[in-house]
């Protein structure tokens, strides 16, 4: 019972570190919390947080405009799905930095 306490709380922190974001011109987008739960369900945090802090704010703000909730669920599977295959950016050719 401990350690899913203590995983629970390491997730807490990486989903809450504050990323460098002194770069970015857009305003930045907070994140839903239907967002941090499907990251945390899908193991997909530390992918989350190795993506530069552009995409990672531009990833909140597509979901976040959707108007429809199915919208914003095919938007957010297709973010999940880019995090976990490890390349790839609204579908665009993107690879990480080696």
């Amino acid at each position: 019972m401990k350690t899913t306490s203590m995983k629970k709380t390491a997730v807490k922190k990486a989903v809450a570190k504050k990323p460098d974001t002194s770069r970015l011109q857009r305003a930045l987008n907070p994140m839903p919390p239907f967002v941090e739960r499907a990251l945390q369900e899908r193991r997909l945090v530390e992918a989350y947080t190795q993506r530069p802090a552009y995409q990672r704010n531009d990833y909140l703000g597509w979901i976040s405009r959707a108007r429809l909730e199915a919208t914003q669920q095919k938007r957010l599977n297709q973010m999940l799905d880019e995090l976990a295959a490890g390349h790839g950016y609204m579908r665009m050719a993107w690879r990480p930095k080696t």
